[in-house]
């Protein structure tokens, strides 16, 4: 079962890209209000504004809608050595984590 909870997952991404309410509604073309009726799951977007945010956070519109789970990287536009750079740095930090959940 799909878990969808687009609300608050467009809430977590509008808010760790540091963008208002209002900023994001200029940047997808609707109203203040409309953001906050995603936000509170009272409303749900059109595929062409599914598209616009999924752009505008970098993530697939699957994430967005909860189908998939795992938030991907959009590595477009990097050359193969940014994108090594890229994989080593995700690499540490899951070691860094693994020690961290072994050591609680």
């Amino acid at each position: 079962m799909v878990d969808f909870d687009f609300g608050r997952r467009l809430k977590e991404l509008r808010l760790q890209a540091g963008l208002t309410q209002k900023q994001l509604a200029s940047r997808i073309g609707v109203t203040t209000s409309v953001v906050s009726f995603y936000e509170l799951r009272e409303r749900t977007p059109s595929p062409e504004v599914l598209a616009k945010l999924s752009a505008i956070f970098h993530v697939s519109t699957d994430y967005l809608l909860g189908i998939e789970k795992d938030r991907t990287i959009n590595v477009s536009g990097l050359d193969d050595d940014d994108i090594k750079i890229i994989a080593q740095m995700v690499e540490q930090l899951r070691r860094k984590n693994k020690r961290t959940k072994q050591g609680e």
